[in-house]
């Protein structure tokens, strides 16, 4: 088993997955922004510079199926009581393979660091770049762990059309690295089609625990 979060992303990407056994894994945080739970298939990753010992007695005592323990609201919302963080959603994380050649349609990158969608991507992700279509925008940065990720924006009036799929895609071509993540919140159906009609695969569900 990978002990590090960077090391278990990496594997994760290529298909390698930790043994689906119903056990979790805690490592240290990769950074101090940078604390959470993942959730694979019959198995968990807990990062966080918390206690262990203090984890698994929480999660053996967290009122759930021992397999869906580490996402129970229960054992999040007394994690995040103890590290004074908070949350925005439980994700679905995906990733996908960079592709070579150039995107299929013209962008032009947005260098202001004021610019509301840098100002917010740089909150959450280090050497952010965002580019700007014609009614949309994508981004890439590194998130967690140091993985490239990526996030678009399609303007109201430009939906529909496949643009978001294809600013998905020209994430894979812009990513300087052989893999690119996206989180999608679950519920937003739209988002998930679009990104998976792009090339992404799901790996697992993803709460972030951020600071403040």
């Amino acid at each position: 088993m990978a002990d590090t979060l960077a090391q278990i992303l990496a594997a994760a990407a290529r298909g390698a997955f930790p043994a689906p056994d119903g056990t979790t894994t805690i490592v240290e945080q990769p950074s101090v922004r940078d604390a959470g739970v993942l959730a694979l298939t019959a198995h968990s990753v807990v990062f966080t510079d918390e206690d262990p010992q203090w984890i698994r007695s929480t999660l053996a005592a967290t009122p759930s199926d021992a397999l869906g323990a580490t996402m129970n609201p229960h054992f999040l919302c007394v994690l995040l009581a103890r590290t004074g963080r908070r949350t925005n959603t439980i994700d679905l994380l995906t990733v996908a393979d960079a592709l070579p050649g150039g995107p299929d349609l013209p962008l032009r990158e947005i260098r202001d660091p004021e610019h509301p969608r840098v100002a917010r991507a740089m909150e959450y992700r280090d050497e952010v770049r965002v580019w700007a279509a014609d009614g949309g925008v994508v981004l890439l940065g590194r998130g967690v762990a140091g993985r490239w990720e990526t996030a678009i924006e399609v303007d109201e009036a430009a939906r529909g059309r496949g643009l978001g799929t294809r600013l998905a895609r020209a994430a894979r071509q812009l990513v300087p690295d052989p893999f690119v993540w996206s989180q999608q919140s679950p519920g937003n159906a739209r988002s998930v089609r679009t990104f998976q009609a792009a090339g992404f695969r799901p790996v697992g569900s993803e709460a972030l625990l951020i600071p403040g």
